[in-house]
């Protein structure tokens, strides 16, 4: 069985002014507070969601 790629993603900047929208997608991802880290699968809407909000988490590199 062919092993899921995974994605680390780091919430770093704030959500406080951003809009709804954008508030609604990192609660999505599954970010509860600053500077966490979450791995999640690499997939086309997990990477639609990043890209989304780009200001506000950046791709870790393992």
């Amino acid at each position: 069985m062919a092993e899921t790629k995974k994605i680390r993603i780091q919430y770093y900047r704030s959500k406080i002014q951003a809009p709804m929208k954008h508030k609604l997608v990192v609660k999505g991802l599954g970010f509860t507070r600053l500077n966490q880290i979450v791995e999640r699968e690499d997939t086309p809407s997990i990477r639609g969601m990043v890209n989304t909000i780009p200001h506000l988490v950046r791709i870790v590199e393992n």
